[in-house]
């Protein structure tokens, strides 16, 4: 297997190395995961935050082969290349209105993101690696997750496991494996307003 890319992420402020150590490769071993390993990621989205506490995100996973190809077909033909091979492949949805009141919650994918988040890291601390995709057929997932439109949200597809051997990876997708850069800090935080004029 080749080495682990070289990560020349540099931060422009100090920060804990897990947020630039987390990235989303294409590369992977279709070696599995473990139990264990697969429900320490879901208890690490478990504990995110969420507005009033509603935590309204689904994760919809896969491991045995032929319900992982189900998911892994309602990808995009790009995507199914190299996710196809990962070992856990997995949706996660936000619910559209709280449980408690059945009103809109807006803030629902905002929450979801943060679930989100708190597993990619969490897999870099099993040694594992998370990437999540937006290149999906929406039509195609609501029907294979039998999730109900007028209820969920599909936000992202995401696919995890180990670091694999990038040389396996189509010319284009190899070009692009290896850790990319970020925008510069005062870019994305602003203490200017209104804020559209700053942007």
């Amino acid at each position: 297997m080749n080495a682990k890319p070289s990560n020349a992420r540099t931060p422009d402020w100090d920060i804990d190395s897990m947020f630039t150590d987390r990235w989303s490769p294409r590369a992977f071993l279709s070696d599995p995961l473990t139990e264990r390993e697969i429900q320490t990621l879901f208890e690490a989205a478990r504990w995110a935050p969420s507005c009033f506490n509603e935590q309204p995100w689904l994760f919809v996973y896969a491991t045995a082969p032929e319900q992982r190809q189900k998911l892994v077909a309602c990808l995009v033909a790009k995507n199914q290349l190299w996710a196809g091979r990962a070992p856990l492949v997995l949706f996660v949805l936000s619910r559209r209105c709280f449980q408690k009141t059945g009103k809109e919650n807006r803030h629902a994918p905002f929450d979801a993101g943060a679930a989100w988040m708190a597993l990619a890291l969490q897999a870099r601390k099993l040694g594992l690696y998370a990437h999540a995709m937006a290149g999906f057929n929406l039509d195609k997932a609501y029907e294979t997750l039998g999730a109900p439109r007028d209820e969920f949200h599909i936000m992202a597809a995401i696919a995890v496991g180990r670091l694999g051997d990038a040389s396996e990876l189509p010319d284009d997708l190899r070009a692009m494996e290896s850790p990319n850069s970020r925008k510069p800090h005062a870019e994305v935080a602003t203490d200017v307003f209104p804020v559209l004029r700053a942007v």
